[in-house]
């Protein structure tokens, strides 16, 4: 009985390291073709900070208050449905200099979607930037971070750059862990390239403005330029290993 134990266990391990690498081949894949970056390699002390699911009427403008009392630079990752609501907030990212990403528009996935709704949804949301705007945003983060080779294949049809975050700079502000907690998760393991991921929406974000706080600052202080995530791709001379965005 034992033994069979031993055996399922690993079988299971090795099944479990099998899916590592398959997941790891898929991310490095699609880094070669230029279609999806999770950072990018440098040693130029460059770092761009990423928001998700905004915008929101309060934090958003905390948060870009704090960029600007920095002058830092970031990316915001929006859903349609929120620019709609917030178009004055949008232009003043825009206004601030900060870019803006496409976030679908109903923040909305299913392994069950079409390739044509994941389009519509797009595309509306690009519709509302634009109109806000005047510029055409040219990165897209798949919701939750999920994709598949659909997602990928449809954000380049629609001309986007895939952009999700470093494996070790997920923030987990999405949780509400502590602030503490949030800065622990950034500070230690920030390097050059990075791509750090955060929330401005989708719930209470108070944590996230007061880990900011600290975090910015910190950056700053040990060498770190902060920039929008094309800048990080222009400014490493990684332009021409994607797609002219």
């Amino acid at each position: 009985m034992i033994k069979k134990v031993v055996v399922v266990f690993v079988c299971i391990c090795i099944s479990f390291l099998f899916s590592i690498k398959g997941f790891a081949k898929d991310r490095f894949d699609y880094e070669q073709t230029g279609k999806a970056i999770w950072d990018i390699p440098t040693t130029k002390p460059l770092i761009a900070l990423t928001f998700d699911d905004g915008p929101h009427p309060i934090y958003t403008k905390k948060i870009m208050d704090l960029l600007d009392r920095y002058d830092a630079k970031a990316t915001f990752f929006v859903t349609g449905s929120q620019v709609e609501k917030l178009p004055e907030v949008i232009q003043q990212l825009a206004n601030n200099g900060h870019e803006i990403g496409n976030h679908t528009y109903h923040h909305f996935y299913s392994h069950t979607m079409s390739k044509q709704i994941l389009r519509a949804e797009i595309k509306e949301t690009e519709k509302k930037i634009v109109e806000i705007t005047g510029v055409y945003p040219h990165l897209f983060r798949p919701v939750g971070g999920y994709y598949d080779d659909m997602i990928i294949e449809t954000a380049a049809e629609e001309n986007y750059q895939v952009v999700m975050w470093s494996w070790h700079q997920d923030s987990k502000d999405w949780a509400n862990p502590g602030v503490g907690h949030i800065i622990r998760n950034v500070l230690p393991k920030a390097q050059s390239g990075d791509i750090i991921l955060f929330h401005d929406a989708g719930g209470k974000r108070t944590q996230t403005v007061q880990a900011l706080e600290v975090i910015i600052p910190a950056l700053l202080n040990e060498g770190y330029e902060l920039v929008t995530v094309s800048d990080l791709i222009k400014m490493t001379n990684h332009w021409t290993l994607f797609k002219q965005l």
